[in-house]
């Protein structure tokens, strides 16, 4: 029996130095890809689609109603200010003046001869006060018949060009409707929609240039023309902005699509570019891994505010200082305090490290 206590003993010894004789396995390092912080240079900039307009567009309409009688104006032709781009039937309008200027003369002559009269002392005051409102009012009557005669031709409000006719020969239209749509040929402007957020920066705006698809390798530069201070429908501001002409340049026509950048002024704190790739999201923060040297590298988290994201992939962003080296790739299977192995860069003369 005592025998068996002490065999019993020895093996549960022997099992416990066992297993107090195992290691756990150490995790090896993890090779990851680390870009050296660098500070952003030169000022902020925004981006925003936009669209070629004209400085002014219009829809013409005659200021009287009537069956239109000519229309000279054709879709894309140019005309000068006050050139007559319709005309409407003049018959009715024509025959109103005659009538008014028969009465006109009868009105002028017995008004002529009551005012001799008075000053004869031949007839009343109050005769004579009729005769000169008489007077005055077919006179009156007389201009506007004349300016109804003037209203039948539609007149071309400044230089520029058709668009599209929008009625025909012979249609009656009334007073008001529009006829043609006509815009200006002058410097031509682009409008685009900016979000609240912007709109409150736009005491930050320091200049304002554009490209088109239409003309690759062109900067248009532009000038700011005013920024809508009622939001639309969609909580966006309108912002028109007109092209300034620079010499031997081809001015974009009406109507293209363009990509315009809006540079802030520099406030001297940009911050430093960082890969978007190395930046992830815990709750509402951001973090990057930076990469803290020793006998054994490894990683620790590092919250920053991101305050830009350019087309290049590259992010500016706040609270991190330059020449600090972080990790670019596979950020979300990382822990904190994890072993790393920084991955030599390639060389760009010795592709495939062949040399």
């Amino acid at each position: 029996m005592k025998t068996k206590y002490v065999v019993l003993l020895l093996s549960t010894l022997f099992l416990l130095a066992s297993c107090g004789g195992k290691k756990e396995k150490e995790e090896p390092p993890r090779s990851v890809k680390i870009y050296e912080v660098k500070a952003a240079s030169g000022g902020m900039s925004i981006s925003f689609p936009g669209k070629v307009k004209a400085q002014g567009e219009a829809q013409l309409s005659f200021r009287i109603a009537g069956p239109i009688h000519k229309i000279y104006a054709k879709a894309g032709k140019k005309v000068r200010k006050g050139e007559v781009l319709a005309v409407m039937d003049q018959r009715d309008y024509n025959t109103q003046l005659a009538a008014t200027e028969a009465e006109y003369q009868s009105v002028k002559a017995q008004a002529e001869r009551i005012i001799r009269l008075y000053e004869q002392q031949s007839v009343s005051t109050n005769d004579y006060d009729k005769a000169v409102g008489a007077l005055k009012q077919i006179n009156q009557k007389l201009i506007a018949h004349k300016n109804a005669v003037g209203d039948t031709r539609l007149i071309a409000p400044y230089d520029g060009y058709i668009q599209e006719p929008l009625r025909k020969e012979g249609e009656t239209v009334g007073a008001g409707m529009p006829v043609l749509s006509f815009y200006s040929d002058a410097t031509p402007e682009v409008e685009i929609n900016i979000a609240a957020t912007d709109y409150l920066k736009r005491d930050t705006y320091q200049s304002y240039s554009c490209t088109i698809d239409a003309y690759p390798g062109v900067i248009f530069p532009l000038e700011l023309v005013s920024i809508d201070p009622i939001a639309n429908l969609n909580q966006l501001y309108t912002m028109r902005l007109r092209f300034v002409p620079v010499e031997g340049q081809t001015m974009p026509t009406i109507g293209m699509s363009t990509m315009v950048k809006i540079n802030l002024k520099d406030s001297g704190q940009r911050g430093t570019n960082v890969p978007f790739s190395a930046i992830w999201e815990k709750g509402e923060k951001s973090y990057v891994w930076v990469v803290k040297s020793g006998d054994t590298a490894y990683v620790e988290a590092h919250e920053v505010q991101v305050t830009e994201v350019s087309r290049t992939g590259m992010a500016v962003c706040q609270g991190i200082e330059e020449n600090v080296s972080i990790v670019t790739a596979g950020v979300y299977v990382l822990k904190e305090g994890q072993k790393v192995k920084p991955i030599a860069p390639t060389s760009k003369t010795n592709v495939g490290g062949l040399l």
